[in-house]
C-alpha cells in the first residue's frame, strides 16, 4: 500500500538552476544600472557642483579648521576675533524729530501709559523744571514715575545716546 517515494531531484535541480539564472540576470542588471548612474552623476556633478564658485567657497568654509593656535613670539594678529559691527542706527546720531517720529511718537504722540503728550505744556512744565540732565537720564536709563513708565531709550536700545537726547530736546522745545 505504500508508494515508493518519487525522485524529486531533477525538478529541484531544474528550479535551482533557473533561480540562479534569474538572480544572476537581476544582479547583472543592477550592476549595469549602478555603473551607468555613476557615470551620469559624475558628469552632472562636474558641470553643476564642482564648477560653481558659490558651492566651492561654501565647501571650503565648511572644511576650514574650527580653531587656530597662537604661537608665542609670532605675529598672532590674524587670530583676533572679528569685531561685531554696530547696527546702522547706532552708528549715526539721528535728529530729534526723526527719532521722535520713529520711536517716541508711539507713546508721546497720544500720551499713552502716562507719557507726557507731545507739545502739552501743562504736563511737560514740571518735568522741564527738573532740568535737562534729569530728563536725559530718565530717557536713557528708564524711569518709573507716578503716572507711568519710561523704558530705557524708549525700548530702542539700538539708538545712540545722542539720538535719544536729541529727541528729548525736540520734545522739550515743542512744549515750551
Amino acid at each position: 500500500m505504500s508508494q515508493a517515494p518519487r525522485d524529486k531531484t531533477p525538478h529541484d535541480k531544474h528550479f535551482y538552476d533557473s533561480f540562479l539564472v534569474v538572480v544572476g540576470i537581476l544582479m547583472g542588471v543592477a550592476l549595469v544600472l549602478i555603473f551607468v548612474s555613476r557615470m551620469i552623476a559624475t558628469k552632472t556633478q562636474d558641470q553643476y557642483v564642482l564648477d560653481d564658485d558659490k558651492l566651492r567657497v561654501a565647501t571650503v568654509e565648511r572644511l576650514a579648521p574650527v580653531g587656530k593656535v597662537a604661537v608665542s613670539g609670532a605675529d598672532n594678529s590674524a587670530l583676533e576675533p572679528a569685531k561685531e559691527a554696530k547696527p546702522a542706527a547706532a552708528q549715526q546720531d539721528l535728529g530729534g524729530e526723526q527719532v521722535f517720529n520713529t520711536a517716541c511718537v508711539v507713546c508721546h504722540g497720544q500720551g499713552i501709559a502716562g507719557a507726557p503728550k507731545f507739545g502739552d505744556k501743562s504736563v511737560w512744565s514740571p518735568r522741564i523744571a527738573q532740568g535737562m540732565p534729569t530728563l536725559f537720564e530718565h530717557a536713557l536709563k528708564g524711569f518709573q514715575g507716578k503716572s507711568g513708565v519710561m523704558p530705557a531709550k524708549g525700548a530702542r536700545v539700538d539708538l545712540s545716546d545722542k539720538s535719544i537726547t536729541n529727541a528729548v530736546e525736540y520734545m522739550v522745545k515743542a512744549a515750551k
